[in-house]
Formats: structure tokens, sequence, C-alpha cells
């Protein structure tokens, strides 16, 4: 019983620094990835408010209510050529863009959309369709298939295979949805990797863009909602832009690197770290307890049989 309440002890004071650190970790996101004002700047030392040039193009601008073109192709997992069109008539689309090769939020941005949507009541194929698609027209079906593969089973539910679909396509199709949802992205060549907002595009049937969702963490109440009021054709109002941007600034080099997934790493070892002392401690603490109350009732025993 005490040692219950001990390990309870444990698990409050666990969550409690897991919280502070976590904020921490958001606190910290929030400082290097927030979207800045605009304007000149030509200094090499990355702070708040200040972007290098490739990321002065990038950004998410919310065109709530605007159609976007329904006569593009991609492929889907398996090479075959899809009618963007065929996602929609009948239920609203989560629109997702990605590359599947990305370092950095990319994977995030989809395990953050998985977590909220094994929350929601509504059935991911019956009552709304995911469709991402990979911005880099370079990568192929194959690992289209591998995403679609695991994401499905991290889901869990029937109508993941059915309703999550995972794309490739040319530049010109790439580049078109992107412009038309407001997502604005730029290569870097000289790392091969691609800079771009996180967040998620809610479309609606008929294909009109009615909510957008920043980050890489969606709360399931709001999602839910969302997908109800798109696929009643509702439109949502602009909500304000937390950017996190899929590529991290290095000073020294003049681009961005890992600091996110740094932060996150030294977040967790601090966790297990803490976690751990405050075990050692407790358990520590039980033994003393429990051998002073075995040397109680000995020497109450002892005392009882020679008196």
């Amino acid at each position: 019983m005490k040692l219950s309440r001990a390990l309870a002890r444990l698990l409050g004071i666990a969550a409690i620094l897991a919280a502070g650190l976590l904020a921490t970790q958001s606190l910290l996101a929030q400082t290097y990835y927030a979207q800045p004002p605009s304007g000149p700047d030509s200094s090499p030392i990355q702070s708040a408010g200040i972007r290098p040039a490739l990321l002065r193009d990038v950004g998410l601008d919310q065109k709530l209510d605007e159609s976007i073109p329904l006569n593009l192709t991609f492929r889907d997992e398996h090479g075959q050529a899809v009618a963007w069109s065929s996602f929609f008539g009948q239920k609203p689309v989560i629109l997702t863009l990605v590359y599947y090769q990305c370092p950095m939020l990319c994977t995030q941005v989809l395990n953050g959309l998985t977590r909220s949507l094994k929350e929601i009541s509504l059935q991911l194929g019956s009552d709304y369709q995911v469709v991402t698609i990979s911005i880099d027209p370079k990568e192929r079906p194959v690992l289209a298939d591998a995403k679609h593969m695991m994401y499905a089973g991290m889901y869990g539910r029937p109508g993941a295979v059915q309703g999550w679909h995972f794309l490739t396509g040319d530049e010109p199709n790439i580049k078109a949805l992107a412009a038309a949802v407001g997502f604005r992205y730029a290569y870097d060549p000289a790392s091969g990797q691609y800079a771009h907002p996180s967040a998620i595009t809610v479309l609606t049937p008929s294909g009109r863009i009615s909510r957008y969702f920043y980050g890489i963490n969606y709360p399931p109440r709001d999602l839910r909602l969302g997908l109800i009021d798109a696929s009643q054709g509702r439109i949502g109002t602009p909500v304000d832009q937390i950017l996190l941007y899929c590529y991290h600034y290095d000073p020294m080099t003049g681009k961005y690197g890992l600091l996110i997934s740094h932060v996150i790493q030294i977040a967790g070892g601090l966790t297990v770290v803490a976690v751990a002392f405050l075990i050692l401690i407790l358990l520590r603490q039980e033994k003393q307890k429990i051998s002073t109350q075995v040397k109680t009732y000995l020497n109450r025993e002892f005392r009882e049989r020679h008196i």
C-alpha cells in the first residue's frame, strides 16, 4: 500500500515535470520558428524575427472559401494515375503536403494527425478522407506505399487503407495545388531539403478550403468540428499563424538544421533522467521505512518474549 502511494506520488511528480519540459520545448519552438515580421535583414545570426533568404518566400496564405483546381492528376501508392477530382464529391478531405524523405517535421505532422484521428469518433474512409501528397516530384510511389502501410497500421481502425491516400506527382500539378491552398515552399539544392510550413488543410466535398490547422498537434475536438463543418460546406474563420518551419537555420553555414529535433531529444532525455532519479529516491525511502518497521517489530517481539 505504501509502495503504491509512493508510485502514485512519483507519477504525479513525473507528470508535472514532463508538462514543464514540454512547455519549455514549445516555447523554444515558437521562439525559433514563429513566423517573423517581413523586412530586409542581412545578419547571419539567428534570432527571433530573422529568417534567411530561402525562408522569406515560405509560408501559408489562408485562402478560406476559395476553390482548389480539381483537374489535376497524381500517382497513387502503386504508380497508377489518379484524378484529383476522384477524392471529392461526398466527403470532406484533410490535405497534408509533406515529402516522404523529410528529415525534419513532416513525420511529426503525420504522427500528430494520426494521434488526433484516433481520438475522434468520425471514421476515416466512411466520414472523411485524408490525402497526403509529396511536394518532391522526384519521390516515387514506392515511398508513398511504405508510408501508406505504416500510417494505416498506426491508425489501427478499419477504413485507413481505403481512406488515407499517399500520392506523388509531377512538379506542375504539385505547384498548382500548393499555390491554390496558399502553401509556399522552397527547395535548397545545397542540402537537398525543402523548406515549408507545417500545417494541414480541411477541404469541403466540393473542393473549397474550409479550415487550416497549424503546427504538428491538432486538438481532436477542433479537428472533429472542422470536419463536420466542412462536410456541411461551412467555412471557418482565419486563425493566428504560429508557423513551424520544416527547415532550421544554422548561422554558421547559412542553413537551417536540426534544432527542433535536438530540443525534443534533450527534453526527452531530461524527463527520463529525472523520473529515474525520483524512482531511486522513493525506493530508497521505502526501503528505509520498511527496515525501520522490521526493526521495531523485532524489538517489540523480543521485549514481549523476555518480559
